[in-house]
């Protein structure tokens, strides 16, 4: 399949899921190698679109009210393996290869923080 008619189905797709009030649907990233959760962040149609564009990720900043490219600072890239959407097209699962940290923090996963462990 060419490349230009992947991304037209997948702009497609877009049009199934269910972006929330704001225009802002949740998506987990999570490393294809290692299947660790790294981040839950947002992203609105263009952040979305963006992101199969150009095969990296692309969020909607809750707090700066923006676009942004993870990495495009930090240098702490996300190269996009597969994009899923859940059975209720109001979430999407990011599968990435990082090219770095993915938490701010510098920690490699935003979840650090156990609250509960029972095994």
């Amino acid at each position: 399949m060419k490349e230009e008619s992947k991304i037209s189905n997948l702009i497609f797709e877009i049009e199934k899921l269910k972006f929330g009030e704001r225009g802002l649907i949740p998506a987990i990233v999570q490393d294809f190698e290692t299947m660790e959760v790294l981040t839950l962040a947002y992203m609105n149609r263009e952040s979305l679109e963006r992101t199969i564009e150009t095969g990296e990720t692309h969020f909607w900043s809750r707090s700066r009210n923006e676009l942004w490219h993870k990495g495009a600072t930090s240098g702490n890239t996300q190269s996009v393996v597969e994009i899923m959407f859940d059975c209720d097209k109001d979430a999407v699962l990011v599968m990435v290869h990082p090219m770095g940290v993915a938490c701010h923090t510098g920690a490699v996963t935003c979840f650090f923080d156990k609250v509960l462990t029972n095994y």
